[in-house]
């Protein structure tokens, strides 16, 4: 068919339009820098296009929800317009909650390629039923998609991940703002609000850490390291890792694995000790660890004597891969370990930091 053709159906200029997009999405970052130099270039003329469909117009309505309070216990969704974007979360309320009662708030953040739902979903992860024990609410964002249905959504967590890193999406706004409006709808215990995450998700439980010290009193990240591209926390702030010795993914010692060496647009992964020795030193610990835990499988280390008495914790599973301990997989790959479970060793050090003099042994 002839280009004139083409220009006079509506329709095949758009399935046009959507095509070249498409392919431009795979080319290299450093590609993308070049031709978004250049003002007014076709590639950018896309981009812009395709942003513009995915935007939301302000919705009120939608915004008016996610600060209309909350004073019983449930599931709620909500979606708020962020940097031009249509934003969602979830949030669970324990079954114990009073309005009366400060409670703690602990936001976990799905994997590269997940979504929020899937993070909240009790068998692979288990942290609803741990915030129902345990009394906090729990909170799963979701990452930066492009597509309606928020499915396959990343995070810029620095040097990763995929389009939330390309497009250098604005997830740390994000995230204040789901707190403010969170503070609004319920009885939040300030000082007792904490991050974790798997994979991307904990990579940016770390930029959260450098950018949000003086919100977060803790992090707990899970099979990922710090990439972050600076880091200048104000305050000091507890850390903790958790991670598979025979992760494939996120290497251990640094690296990505095959399977994301086979992506593409895939940084090459700070090692589990470089990213541990970051955050001793930041945190001017004390550079011997002590073992808090011994167990067939598994172990943790905790360095101590940090300012602001916080704490670093390494917990290392033996076998797992890239999964989160004591949860289980959708898919048929190696199962997580059970030697410990990430919720429990998780939710033992955002306590125990509560009260820093205290040291808990799991």
């Amino acid at each position: 068919m002839h280009a004139t053709a083409i220009m006079k159906n509506p329709i095949l200029v758009g399935i046009a339009i959507l095509l070249l997009t498409g392919s431009l999405s795979m080319l290299p970052s450093d590609v993308d820098a070049q031709d978004g130099a250049a003002s007014g270039t076709l590639r950018e003329r896309l981009k812009q296009r395709w942003l513009k469909r995915h935007q939301d117009k302000p919705a009120s309505e939608s915004n008016a929800d996610a600060i209309a309070k909350i004073d019983k216990s449930g599931d709620y969704n909500f979606t708020i317009v962020h940097d031009g974007l249509s934003r969602q979360y979830r949030v669970h309320v324990p079954q114990r909650y009073s309005a009366a009662t400060p409670t703690s708030l602990v936001l976990a953040f799905h994997g590269g390629g997940g979504d929020m739902d899937h993070m909240a979903t009790d068998k692979y992860y288990g942290l609803i039923s741990k915030a129902d024990a345990a009394g906090f609410i729990v909170v799963f964002p979701n990452g930066y998609s492009k597509l309606s249905s928020g499915k396959f959504a990343t995070w810029n967590a620095g040097n990763c991940c995929a389009g939330a890193r390309d497009q250098n999406i604005d997830d740390v706004g994000f995230i204040r703002k789901i707190i403010a409006n969170l503070t609004q709808q319920l009885n939040i215990e300030r000082k007792q609000i904490y991050a974790t995450g798997m994979s991307n998700g904990g990579m940016l439980t770390y930029r959260l850490a450098c950018e949000m010290a003086d919100t977060f009193k803790a992090i707990a990240s899970v099979a990922g390291t710090d990439n972050t591209t600076s880091c200048t926390p104000k305050v000091p702030i507890a850390i903790l890792h958790i991670h598979a010795k025979n992760d494939d993914h996120v290497l251990y010692n640094g690296g990505a694995g095959k399977t994301f060496r086979d992506m593409s647009k895939i940084t090459d992964f700070t090692s589990v000790p470089a990213t541990i020795a970051k955050w001793v030193r930041l945190n001017s610990c004390n550079a011997a660890p002590q073992r808090v835990l011994e167990t067939s499988g598994a172990y943790c280390d905790k360095y101590s004597q940090c300012a602001g008495n916080v704490a670093v914790q390494l917990c290392v599973t033996e076998t797992g891969g890239h999964s989160w301990p004591g949860g289980t997989k959708p898919r048929g790959d190696e199962s997580p370990s059970q030697a410990l479970s990430a919720d429990d060793v998780m939710w033992d050090f955002f306590s125990s930091s509560q009260h820093p003099n205290t040291s808990k042994n799991h």
